[in-house]
């Protein structure tokens, strides 16, 4: 990375910072990033539609500029034509730069009459200003009229309810429209003051933006946070090894999606390994409604179009998304699912016919649903494809329906590799972590096993993969050749010896780090220095003696 890159995006970030300084003690976490997210997005979708709009005009007048041009020149035909290219609509009015310029406006206007700090009746009285000239108001027509320009077009499931989760009209704001507007405009003025064009890819500075703010929550959010947000590094190291030695890719998915930054990292990788990326596009669910909408936001973000993503809201254990089910299998699977989380198991006569979960003959544990994640994403993964999946360490060893799981996953030659994480990478949890990488066309039936239990960084109160350490872990896992103390290829019939337990440490030995004594030296040097004392003794004995004489 540039020192000039590092600079914009240090004082990007500061920018962040400022923004959410000016609301500390209002609106907190998890809240000031879903608003200061969407007011970013907002901005994204606007930018994106006037470069858009202003490239087609470019042609025929260099001067045009959408956001000054009138919304009665706007037709039904134009509006079509660019929801079923960009697969959302803005009118000039309703543009971020437009109603922000007016919002300060009215703001100025406020301040110089003193109605912000005049009675409700005294507003009323001296301020003609209609209610949807009021930016919370504004806002929610705003949010409404984009998701809606998509309705009955091919982007409708992708813009449907994408702003639900921004709630200008919330106390959180402060207790009268007076405050909320003042800290409405707050975020609006923020995010209009991020140099979001650096390097001129207005994409990537976006991206980045929205990293940092999923990062710098998660860190401070413990579980809350932490459990909608994989650390870019981890995903980073999931998306090499699930893409590693695949020509070309189909499609990518993600069964527990989160906030989509493992499919972005599958994009950015399987650019590097083919020559058409993701080529169909990236596939995911997420049961949380909030980190759903989220996902597309990121996606749009980050440049994936509306007819290259399709993320859905859902318990992808229960309820699978059919279109999901009835596509091909996918070549890349990635996923950091929800540990240890309850489900229905066996509860449910009718799950053990499901043919995600049914070929071992059991179910996963009703308390304990980390391996039916695993089973599922093995049913949909296809028979060239790899799945990368973070798993809760004690699936690898614990007994009872868990061990006849793994049991069936080795002895059908699924289990490519299992790779010991260091403790303390996750956002909310120490716990040293594994990752398991699925394939279904392996060439041997042996089991590499990594131990990385080593390989980090301390970083403030977290351990950090570095990119030296990301490359060793997908060096070895590419050689698939024994390394001491690191990597080891265990053959099927010791897996089967040890019960299938897939624990690391069962396979690759531990490294002796304390310091090795040569005895017989030892015994050397010890008899030098007692005989090098007795020396002394005598001379001092000899000293002693001429004194006293």
């Amino acid at each position: 990375m540039s020192t000039t890159k590092e600079q914009e995006q240090s004082e990007l970030h500061a920018k962040i910072w400022k923004i959410a300084d000016a609301l500390r003690g209002a609106v907190d976490g998890w809240d000031f990033k879903a608003y200061v997210i969407v007011a970013m997005f907002y901005r994204f979708l606007s930018e994106n539609l006037t470069d858009y709009v202003n490239g087609i005009q470019e042609e025929y007048d260099p001067n045009f500029d959408y956001a000054k041009y009138p919304d009665e020149g706007i037709t039904d035909e134009v509006r079509e034509d660019i929801v079923k290219t960009k697969g959302f609509f803005i009118m000039p009015s309703d543009l971020f730069v437009n109603v922000l310029a007016r919002a300060n406006e009215l703001s100025t206007n406020m301040k110089e009459s003193n109605l912000f700090t005049a009675s409700k009746s005294e507003r009323d009285e001296k301020s003609e200003r209609p209610e949807d000239e009021f930016l919370n108001v504004r806002l929610s027509e705003i949010f409404k009229r984009i998701e809606n320009s998509a309705l009955g077009t091919a982007s409708e499931s992708d813009f449907k309810g994408l702003f639900s989760d921004f709630d200008p009209n919330s106390p959180k704001l402060g207790a009268g429209p007076s405050k909320r507007e003042e800290r409405l405009l707050n975020v609006l003025n923020g995010v209009a003051a991020m140099n979001l064009s650096h390097s001129g890819n207005r994409i990537d500075a976006f991206g980045d933006a929205y990293e940092f703010l999923m990062a710098m929550y998660a860190s401070n959010a413990g579980k809350s946070g932490g459990e909608f947000f994989t650390p870019q590094e981890v995903s980073e190291l999931l998306a090499k090894l699930a893409v590693s030695g695949q020509k070309q890719i189909n499609k990518a998915y993600d069964p527990a999606c989160g906030s989509g930054s493992l499919l972005l990292k599958v994009k950015t990788e399987a650019s590097r390994v083919s020559k058409g990326g993701v080529a169909k596009g990236f596939y995911g669910q997420e049961i949380n409604l909030t980190t759903y909408n989220l996902c597309r936001i990121n996606m749009i973000l980050h440049g994936v179009p509306f007819n290259k993503f399709d993320i859905r809201n859902g318990d992808t254990l229960m309820d699978p998304a059919k279109e999901h089910w009835d596509e091909e299998p996918f070549d890349v699977i990635v996923s950091n699912p929800p540990y240890s989380i309850k489900w229905k198991g066996d509860d449910d006569p009718i799950l053990i016919n499901d043919p995600r979960f049914s070929p071992p003959g059991v179910l996963a544990p009703k308390s304990k649903a980390d391996l039916a994640f695993v089973l599922h994403s093995l049913a949909w993964l296809s028979e060239r494809g790899a799945a990368a999946i973070v798993c809760f360490p004690g699936i690898m060893y614990r007994g009872g329906a868990e061990q006849k799981i793994r049991k069936y996953l080795v002895t059908n030659n699924f289990v490519d590799c299992v790779i010991q994480l260091p403790g303390n990478l996750f956002f909310g949890t120490s716990i040293a972590t594994c990752i398991m990488v699925l394939k279904k066309n392996k060439k041997d039936d042996s089991v590499l096993f990594i131990d990385a239990s080593r390989e980090f960084v301390k970083v403030t109160n977290n351990n950090k993969l570095t990119d030296d350490n990301i490359a060793k872990i997908v060096d070895a896992y590419e050689a698939r050749e024994e390394i001491g103390y690191f990597a080891r290829l265990a053959p099927y019939d010791e897996i089967a010896e040890n019960d299938y337990n897939l624990s690391v440490s069962t396979y690759v030995e531990q490294e002796d780090t304390r310091e090795k004594i040569d005895i017989v030296e030892l015994n050397a040097e010890i008899a030098r220095i007692v005989k090098r004392e007795q020396e002394l003794r005598d001379a001092i004995d000899k000293i002693i003696a001429e004194i006293t004489l």
